[in-house]
């Protein structure tokens, strides 16, 4: 994977060996990209919900870091989606990436229409960051 200098983009990494459907690795892609704001954002509305008044209680509010605001706003928001071969490959790339100090968002399915209710890890976010530290994980991962 090839970035440009200075380049902000998000990878996910979803797990192959799981043989999901196609739709359910969209839901876990989906809801793992969109997890790095949605998680901060409603870890902040729990603090703030009871002094808020009730028409602005669901309202989310988010401090973005400057690489999530540029990757928000620079009218691309690269995502690349790739793959691990198993549970042990994806927890052993979430693990450098937090050393590098990379934000990483791992997605857990709770097993209600696949893995016969067993919550499963099935694919991980790392960012969005620069896309050379990110690259220094996953850049050994083949795409989806």
């Amino acid at each position: 994977m090839c970035s440009m200098p200075g380049e902000i983009k998000q990878v996910i990494v979803c797990r192959k060996d799981l043989n999901m459907r196609k739709g359910k690795i969209a839901a876990q892609v989906a809801h793992a990209s969109q997890s790095f704001i949605v998680k901060g954002a409603l870890a902040d509305w729990h603090k703030a919900a009871p002094s808020l008044p009730p028409d602005r209680r669901y309202v989310l509010h988010k401090s973005l870091s400057e690489s999530e605001g540029q990757w928000l706003t620079d009218g691309r928001s690269t995502k690349i989606v790739v793959s691990a071969d198993s549970e042990q490959e994806l927890v052993g790339l979430i693990l450098k990436g937090r050393e590098a100090g990379i934000v990483v968002h791992e997605m857990y399915d709770l097993g209600l229409t696949e893995f016969h209710g067993v919550r499963t890890l099935t694919c991980a976010a790392f960012g969005p960051d620069e896309a050379e530290k990110i690259d220094a994980i996953t850049g050994g991962c083949k795409l989806l």
